[in-house]
């Protein structure tokens, strides 16, 4: 491989098949100093319940107390953010069972962007054979700096599980594995490495089920984010997801209203909510490397 990975070499990497969206969720970044224990889930459960049944919206009850699921979050990039900047994020994950780590961690790449073309146009695949899963997303966010709009990004990503660390070390191994990467013009040598020092500690609480219609149902839940090293509170957030074969089989009733419930729960929770856009941006902003990727 030569020093330099060039954009034309994507170009042999052939794209198995158009890939449909086949997700939609709406995500809601909230201050996660509020959630300190097990009762502050189910806090915020009531108010999004309340919120969900004023629009006819059903919404099942969590466990309680609620279950809190524990996973470690890694961003990697190299030092001038050459993937971020291009729009891939490339996430290390690992799950925990009975307190310790497993030994598998999940490696996902994603491109996102506001528009679906663009997402839809590079093959996130592994170049290899091997079991994975391909999402491609349409996300809801709020506006910028305003409460009660939305706005749209697209992810498409991919997911695998692997025990070979060897994998994030360097610009040159982790295009073997995603070809996609060749494009972002890094050199081959180039270190990858935890963006900012930042290993992110995950808190993951189920929600509990939204049902818009009798056939269109959304999983919800809360992710808080915390620094593993210094424990300090990073950010929280409210997601819920719907699943479907492609996005234009979405009948226009569930998605007007999830629309509806969307908007007006931003006005409902607003002592919750944390300014921002993504949790991936409020991770990559920490630094003093300057970052041109604004989602």
């Amino acid at each position: 491989m030569s020093a330099t990975l060039t954009h034309s070499k994507i170009a042999t990497v052939p794209l198995e098949r158009a890939d449909d969206v086949q997700y939609r969720e709406c995500k809601i970044l909230l201050k996660a100093e509020l959630f300190t224990k097990p009762s502050s889930f189910h806090k915020f459960w009531k108010a999004v319940h309340r919120t969900a049944k004023s629009l006819g919206i059903s919404m099942s009850k969590p466990e309680k107390p609620v279950s809190l699921h524990l996973r470690e979050v890694v961003f990697l990039d190299t030092p001038k953010f050459r993937l971020y900047n291009n729009s891939f994020i490339l996430r290390k994950r690992t799950f925990y069972r009975h307190g310790r780590p497993e030994p598998n961690f999940e490696l996902t790449l994603k491109l996102r962007s506001p528009h679906r073309e663009v997402a839809a146009s590079v093959d996130v695949r592994p170049l290899l054979p091997c079991v994975n899963t391909v999402k491609f997303k349409e996300e809801l966010l709020p506006l910028p700096n305003q409460l009660g709009g939305l706005r749209t990004i697209y992810s498409h990503a991919c997911e695998l599980d692997t025990p070979n660390t060897i994998l994030t070390q360097r610009f040159e191994t982790i295009c073997q594995v995603f070809p996609a990467l060749m494009r972002v013009g890094a050199k081959a040598e180039t270190r990858l490495s935890e963006v900012n020092g930042v290993v992110v500690d995950e808190t993951l609480a189920n929600l509990g089920i939204l049902e818009f219609d009798s056939k269109t149902f959304a999983k919800s839940n809360i992710a808080i984010w915390r620094n593993h090293h210094t424990k300090a509170d990073l950010v929280g957030e409210f997601s819920f997801q719907m699943k479907f074969e492609r996005l234009e089989e979405l009948r226009r009733k569930p998605r007007e209203l999830s629309e509806e419930f969307f908007r007006t729960l931003q006005l409902r929770i607003e002592e919750w909510i944390q300014p921002g856009t993504t949790k991936t941006a409020l991770v990559y902003s920490l630094g003093k490397i300057p970052v041109t990727n604004h989602e």
